[in-house]
């Protein structure tokens, strides 16, 4: 009979709710602060609506993640994705409390050095680098994760031509088991290509090779995902080592942790399904720490999470412009923020909380937007107070993606209002203006 292997305890964290004879109480108590500051009275000061980022929640996350991870493994390096924030105050949170930059595009890279990040601690990833980007990135002696051939032959190309040697790694794709896989960045690892690059790299004069990167997908929710990333990162690494006799610098896991926001057509809340980042530690660091690798040749561990540190730092406040009755008789609530604000809530079913006391009386109501469009739906099926005309809310964990993937449709993108550590709001990004908006339109002379 084969031994079954041992595994430790693990104690989940639920949060279900006081149950009542109806069963779960709904949780529609007023939010009235957020970090201390009245919500009231930054809606009269700032507008409606109007983002609100936690710059304590910040950094108690990060804080958070990298004793999870620093305890369980020696060299641990998070850097923070530009992309799933990129303002600039956000951004310098996360580099005051260590973090390094990943950049995807040559915009971003620009952002991260304006925020003052050195060159050597910029991880530019992407598919779409220029070969000016190239060249700066390589001169800045930036961390450079290639993502296919053409972008490894004009590298080789421009060293030749620049005189340059610039640090590389390369980005690898696979199957973890999780589905749809994303297989259209990088080089594949089962079919080999993983290694034919990693062996043309070895042989170029000019490159050096410092790491290895995969990005497996995002919103991960399953911890087994990532240790199949590690073990094949580390497999890589380790053949790198045995046949060129050359150990690299880091593995580079990066990102895709969850955020405890609910998934559309969950049965459950995310509060409940959503594996903890202590999990994931567990599954990362077990598998590197146990591979073989010496204590001296133990790669640096990278990770570019994103989500899940900044989405409950972010909170979107607005108010009711009307409600009515639909044709099917149900409720329909009307807000002055939509999914040009709120680009999450096509994947997300965020938690709404009212920011007055309202009656005791809820019902069950669709959410809409301001927009002229059928599918501008905040929530479709929501069950709040009986929200009236001029009433406000606050949506939850809105802090990821929202203030990058935003459009300016139909109305224009408002304030950003950031809480510092003393409960002080600050304008991060002002509301834009018609004269902003038009400020780069030309008109044509026989149009004037």
């Amino acid at each position: 009979m084969e031994k079954i292997r041992y595994e430790r305890p693990v104690i989940f964290k639920m949060n279900t709710g006081l149950m009542n004879k109806f069963g779960t109480k709904t949780n529609n108590e007023p939010v009235t602060h957020i970090e201390s500051v009245p919500v009231k009275s930054m809606l009269s000061q700032y507008g409606s609506p109007m983002f609100v980022i936690s710059e304590k929640q910040i950094r108690r996350n990060y804080q958070n993640a990298i004793r999870i991870f620093k305890t369980r493994y020696p060299k641990v390096q998070f850097a923070w994705s530009y992309k799933t924030n990129y303002m600039n105050a956000v951004c310098r949170i996360f580099h005051q409390e260590g973090s390094w930059a990943e950049v995807v595009s040559g915009f971003e890279y620009e952002k991260a050095l304006y925020n003052n990040v050195p060159g050597n601690k910029i991880i530019f990833n992407g598919p779409d680098k220029s070969d000016e980007d190239l060249i700066k990135a390589a001169q800045n002696n930036s961390l450079i994760h290639i993502d296919h051939y053409d972008e490894l032959y004009s590298l080789i190309r421009l060293c030749e031509e620049h005189k340059l040697k610039p640090r590389v790694a390369i980005r690898v794709n696979m199957d973890t088991g999780i589905y749809p896989k994303w297989d259209r960045f990088g080089f594949n690892f089962e079919n080999g290509q993983a290694w034919n690059a990693l062996t043309r790299i070895i042989n170029s004069e000019n490159l050096q090779l410092v790491g290895i990167h995969c990005h497996i997908g995002t919103f991960m929710l399953s911890p087994n995902a990532y240790a199949v990333a590690a073990r094949n990162l580390s497999e890589l690494a380790w053949s790198v080592k045995e046949r060129f006799g050359i150990m690299v610098q880091y593995i580079d896991l990066g990102g895709g942790f969850p955020s405890t926001n609910t998934l559309k057509g969950a049965y459950l809340p995310g509060t409940d399904t959503v594996p903890s980042i202590d999990q994931f530690a567990d599954a990362i660091t077990d598998v590197i720490l146990t591979y073989g690798f010496t204590q001296d040749e133990l790669p640096m561990l990278i990770l570019e999470t994103g989500r899940a540190l900044i989405d409950d730092a972010g909170y979107l406040l607005g108010t009711v412009l009307a409600t009515k009755r639909l044709s099917d008789g149900r409720r329909a609530t009307i807000m002055d923020f939509g999914l040009n604000s709120l680009f999450t809530s096509l994947w997300y079913d965020h938690k709404i909380s009212p920011a007055q006391k309202n009656t005791n009386q809820t019902e069950d109501m669709v959410m809409f937007g301001p927009l002229c469009m059928n599918i501008d739906v905040v929530r479709e099926s929501i069950n709040m107070p009986m929200l009236q005309k001029g009433d406000q809310v606050v949506v939850h964990k809105v802090g990821a993606y929202n203030m990058t993937q935003w459009m300016q449709f139909i109305t224009m993108r408002p304030n950003i209002v950031l809480i510092d550590n003393d409960n002080n709001t600050h304008i991060i990004r002002k509301a834009e203006n018609l004269e902003y908006i038009q400020a780069l339109e030309e008109i044509p002379i026989h149009l004037k």
